[in-house]
């Protein structure tokens, strides 16, 4: 393994293994509740339906179909909380690559070294890539276990289609704040890109199917690419997926540009 990459793993790894473990507390908490919802799943169909009346339950996924252990894996960990939560980790991480060594003047250091623009991006982008790979293997054996456990009847490879769509949403976004971040410099504006792109673009596809002014937006949010082949219902999305991979490398396409261009003082 390069050496940067050891270390930029390194730099990130009590961040990883924090993310992971409240990650994994999430998940286990939140799908081990299933086993008591059964025993009674009309009415807690009823009440999650009142909780989130409207636009609200659009937001939610529809919510129509809680009661079964595909409705129920798919609105607690894949449709809204588990992706908001993994992709905040991303963001947090990808502004550590650049972004964060270059306000904190480290940066100019480090490209002093016989270490080209390119491969230094490229090995930052590869520790990120690889953490959240790890996140991402550990929470999909706790959700797979406990969804087992709590007998939700979920195939595995159902499982194993949604984390790893859920896997490239997060790395999208994590090659997003990364990107701005060599274009810019700056943590605050690729948070707000990174954030405003995420929000809206939950929304747009949320409300984009019953809402005609909205619906072509919808091919313009990776978050469409992510939630609509339904892979905890219908398996894997092959072509949402790839189009995943395209923009992520796309982005990272961009971000060496920016970066061997820009003037970061040296």
């Amino acid at each position: 393994m390069p050496t940067l990459v050891r270390k930029t793993l390194g730099e990130y790894r009590r961040a990883l293994i924090g993310w992971t473990v409240g990650l994994c507390a999430f998940l286990g908490m939140y799908i081990s509740i299933y086993a008591s919802m059964m025993k009674d799943p009309d009415t807690f169909t009823k009440q999650a339906i009142a909780k989130y009346p409207g636009a609200l339950r659009d937001l939610m996924g529809g919510l129509s179909d809680i009661a079964t252990g595909t409705g129920y894996l798919q609105a607690i960990a894949y449709q809204l909380l588990g992706p908001l939560l993994f992709t905040m980790c991303a963001v947090i991480l990808g502004n550590r690559a650049l972004a964060g060594p270059e306000e904190a003047k480290t940066l100019e250091l480090t490209l002093t070294l016989p270490l080209d623009r390119r491969r230094l991006l490229l090995e930052r982008w590869t520790a990120l890539a690889l953490g959240l790979l790890g996140v991402a293997l550990v929470t999909l054996v706790v959700a797979a276990g406990a969804s087992s456990a709590a007998g939700m009847g979920v195939p595995f490879g159902r499982i194993l289609a949604a984390h790893t769509g859920l896997f490239l949403l997060v790395l999208f976004f994590g090659t997003l704040v990364l990107c701005v971040g060599a274009a810019f410099g700056r943590k605050q504006v690729a948070l707000a890109v990174a954030g405003v792109w995420g929000v809206a673009g939950y929304i747009v596809e949320t409300m984009g199917r019953s809402v005609d002014a909205l619906s072509w937006l919808r091919w313009l949010t990776p978050v469409h690419y992510y939630l609509d082949g339904r892979p905890l219902y219908q398996g894997w999305p092959y072509g949402d997926y790839l189009v995943l991979l395209g923009a992520t490398a796309v982005l990272l396409m961009t971000a060496l540009l920016a970066f061997e261009r820009r003037d970061v003082g040296v």
